[in-house]
């Protein structure tokens, strides 16, 4: 017999550098000429070959029951075409195989950003209100076949996330 799920929403707060630090970095726009620095992208792509390209993902709502995490490389997402989104994180933690509940938080992303996941730093999406969204992607070639942990908080905690 199953047991039916319990619904979580996570109250989604808009992205700040200093409130998303915990889970990577976000890079906002800077001017043409400005050296390398700390605001910039700090990647990790050395244990592959890197992979940029263009996906395209269809609405699906606001709720998520699976979590994953690449500890190989990281990752940078943004939308294109100005569009604003919705993603889940809780930090990396190499020492578990999945991620504390309570330190799950919520960001609304701005479509003039892009975000830089952490190595290992769980997500959930990226998620929005429109009918689809464009994102560049940048990962190795093999993330999503190798480096690709996920976790299911429905078979695990009979759970079930929403963003509010």
């Amino acid at each position: 017999m199953s047991r039916s799920l319990v619904l979580k929403q996570i109250p989604t707060q808009l992205i700040t550098v200093k409130n998303f630090l915990p889970f990577g970095q976000v890079i906002f726009p800077s001017q043409d000429g400005k050296t390398f620095d700390a605001e910039d992208a700090q990647l990790n792509l050395r244990n592959g070959t890197p992979r940029f390209y263009i996906m395209r993902l269809t609405h699906r709502g606001r709720k998520f029951h699976k979590i994953t995490r690449h500890v190989q490389c990281t990752q940078c997402l943004g939308s294109l075409a100005g569009k604003d989104w919705l993603m889940a994180v809780a930090p990396p933690n190499n020492n578990t195989d999945q991620p504390a509940i309570e330190q799950i938080a919520a960001f609304r992303i701005p479509g003039n950003c892009f975000i830089k996941l952490e190595v290992g730093t769980w997500h959930a999406g990226p998620y929005f209100d429109h009918e689809f969204v464009d994102f560049y992607n940048l990962e190795l070639t093999n993330t999503n076949v190798i480096d690709h942990f996920t976790h299911n908080f429905s078979q695990s905690h009979q759970l079930e996330f929403e963003f509010v």
